[in-house]
């Protein structure tokens, strides 16, 4: 959940996982996976920013709870993001050593 801040000044709640596309136009204007838009404050990048914080604080009470440093690396490979990428989309990390494995099973 990230907190943001509607266009009346009154702060709300959002759980992160609803965003579906985000657009300034001139004001930010969120779009919910639900149809629902949201018109916030905060800019593109102040929103992503809080996503990634807030993901990251997920991702760190996991890793506190893991035995060993091959599920920390499962997991964080599982939850990776290429932010690289121009569609915003969740990308697979790349097998080292070119592994057709992970290919093969896409």
């Amino acid at each position: 959940m990230i907190e943001l801040t509607r266009l009346n000044g009154r702060p709300m709640v959002l759980n992160s996982d609803l965003i579906k596309t985000a657009e300034a136009s001139p004001d930010t204007m969120l779009t919910l996976i639900t149809g629902e838009k949201l018109i916030v404050r905060e800019e593109i990048a102040e929103v992503v920013d809080r996503v990634l914080a807030y993901r990251a604080r997920l991702l760190a009470g996991v890793a506190k709870r893991l035995h060993h440093f091959d599920d920390l690396a499962r997991v964080t490979a599982m939850s990776s993001l290429d932010l690289a990428d121009p569609a915003g989309g969740a990308s697979r990390p790349k097998p080292e050593g070119g592994s057709k494995r992970l290919a093969a099973s896409s």
